[in-house]
């Protein structure tokens, strides 16, 4: 086999492939170099996996909760009040919970407990005393000022007093629970940093049992969708409180000498938070843009907003087990990584790019061609109706145009963090929203003028009563999301290329999963016309079904096994 051009970009990035692969990088063969630990065993697949299993369970007993608030609330005021009163409190959760904690914390305890296991214990300790008094402080601000803090988030209820009243009242009740919520997401930085990876993400499904068990003993008793509405917010709190109980004895046994202090003179905890102030503005540009779209869905007729999370919740389901799964396996290893091990460094994010574009792709695909009769089987009963599945999906379809995007996106900004630089994703982040503000602002009144009447899309002046059916603003919004998503992923594979040399969308693989994709959801779409009789559960079993297994074949025939995906 001839050897690549030197002077080619194959043939360097066949060079830093190879290198990627060699027991020593260049620098580190020197006589003179540094003293290297012993490499550890690349786990990188099966540590996404562990993540991947932990986030599909706690995403599936998501998916059945909102199975059953979708039959107990429907789409209608007491759910609208309640979806937007969860997402309120969550604002404290995104601000100093997972994410932020993962992308401050984990770096610098990484290295600790390779290198310093004593002072480990004493940084972490100092963080979870800092937290947790930062985040009693948040709540009780909450609490206190969660009618004003509604008003301002959800603008257009203020012309419904029961929405706005019932929605302040779940706020308040919420508030405590997010706070467990961020002093969990210390446990889950504390058990990734040992490769401790199933523990802490299986542990939400204890929020959503909860909350179903809550409402459902309510529900047997026979209640209106408001006291509903109350009991699913209790179980908010309690689910809180479970998830992080849960955790804490593996934690402790991991660090024994674990003890809380408020001390931010040690060199870690001023570390972890010199990077805390660049992540929270990071993810709290993103959270704008959430809360954005919650205030302007609020501007449209009721059900926009019950409409984008129902949608929501299918969109986030691949972000979460595909794009945070491998984002979240590939952080404490990243962080072990010096930067001059530029092609390890690429290697791994090749790899990991791989793997979320063979899994994302097919999803995206399928959201998109056969997104209506995953929407029925999954909610369609009860105040559910016909009208609310075609809606639902079409703000589906829309948010799936981004699902690529958004789920690389979190591997690279990882990448980033993992090098020291937090910054850059943060003002990245800041652009995405704008982009995708602007781009609803520009549609999401135009497409309000659509409304559903029966299965058809027709112009809100050529509909008879056109106040009784669904309108279509949300999937402006949706859009908006889509496009910023593409905006962020091209702006961070800009900024990694600098650091670490240009790294592919798919790992090179992206040609041959997204037709692998297109090949499966048409012999999908086929089926799906030809079983169009059965109930919906099984209707949809079997379109998306036939077309997950067009998909892996293909795909399998291209070179592409699930079993290496899989890290098998």
């Amino acid at each position: 086999m001839s050897e690549p051009r030197t002077g080619s970009r194959a043939g360097q990035r066949a060079r830093l492939r190879q290198q990627a692969h060699d027991p020593l990088p260049e620098a580190e063969a020197r006589p003179d170099a540094a003293p290297r630990r012993p490499p550890v065993a690349d786990d990188s697949g099966r540590n996404a996996t562990l993540v991947g299993a932990g986030i599909l369970l706690s995403r599936l007993s998501g998916l059945i909760r909102e199975i059953v608030t979708a039959g107990f609330l429907g789409v209608g005021l007491a759910s609208d009040a309640f979806k937007a009163a969860l997402r309120i409190p969550n604002l404290l959760q995104n601000l100093l919970g997972e994410g932020v904690l993962s992308a401050s914390f984990i770096p610098v305890y990484s290295r600790l407990v390779d290198t310093d296991e004593e002072e480990a214990g004493r940084t972490a300790g100092a963080v979870a005393g800092l937290l947790a008094a930062a985040v009693s402080v948040l709540v009780v601000i909450g609490m206190v000022a969660a009618r004003p803090i509604t008003i301002v988030l959800t603008p257009g209820f203020r012309d419904d007093p029961e929405k706005l009243d019932l929605t302040v009242s779940l706020v308040r009740i919420m508030f405590p629970g997010i706070g467990l919520l961020v002093l969990s997401a210390w446990c889950l930085a504390i058990l990734n940093s040992h490769r401790r990876f199933f523990l802490s993400y299986v542990a939400p499904v204890l929020w959503n049992v909860a909350q179903i068990v809550v409402v459902t003993i309510v529900a047997i008793g026979g209640s209106t969708t408001t006291s509903l509405a109350n009991a699913l917010a209790w179980g908010v709190v309690l689910g809180g409180l479970a998830q992080l109980l849960v955790q804490l004895p593996t934690v402790r046994s991991l660090v024994p000498d674990l003890r809380l202090s408020l001390d931010r003179t040690l060199a870690g905890v001023r570390d972890a938070m010199s990077r805390l102030g660049p992540v929270v503005f990071g993810r709290g540009v993103v959270q704008i843009s959430g809360y954005l779209d919650l205030v302007l869905a609020s501007l449209l007729v009721t059900g926009a907003v019950a409409a984008g999370t129902y949608a929501q919740v299918l969109y986030l389901l691949p972000v979460s087990l595909f794009g945070m799964s491998i984002a979240a396996s590939e952080l404490p290893e990243l962080s072990r990584l010096r930067p001059e091990q530029r092609a390890e460094l690429a290697g791994r994010v090749e790899g990991g790019l791989r793997r979320v574009a063979y899994f994302v792709a097919p999803t995206a695909v399928i959201y998109v061609a056969l997104g209506e009769p995953l929407v029925a089987a999954l909610f369609e009963r009860g105040e559910f109706n016909a009208s609310d599945t075609r809606l639902v999906w079409l703000v589906l379809a829309a948010y799936a145009l981004g699902l690529l995007a958004s789920t690389a996106s979190r591997l690279l900004q990882n990448s980033l963090y993992a090098l020291d630089d937090p910054r850059t994703p943060a003002r990245i982040a800041l652009v995405r929203v704008v982009t995708s503000s602007l781009v609803a602002l520009s549609v999401m009144f135009l497409f309000d003028q659509l409304v559903l009447v029966g299965t058809s899309i027709q112009l809100e002046t050529d509909a008879t009563d056109s106040a009784a059916f669904l309108h279509l603003g949300a999937v402006g919004i949706a859009l908006g999301s889509a496009v910023g998503a593409w905006v962020e992923l091209v702006l961070l594979r800009l900024a990694l290329r600098w650091r670490i040399g240009s790294v592919s969308l798919g790992g090179g693989s992206l040609a041959t999963v997204v037709t692998a994709a297109l090949a499966g959801a048409a012999v999908g779409r086929l089926v799906d016309l030809a079983v169009g009789g059965l109930p919906t559960i099984l209707a949809a079993a079997a379109s998306i079904g036939t077309a997950g297994l067009v998909y892996l074949a293909f795909a399998q025939a291209r070179g592409l096994p699930l079993r290496a995906m899989l890290g098998r």
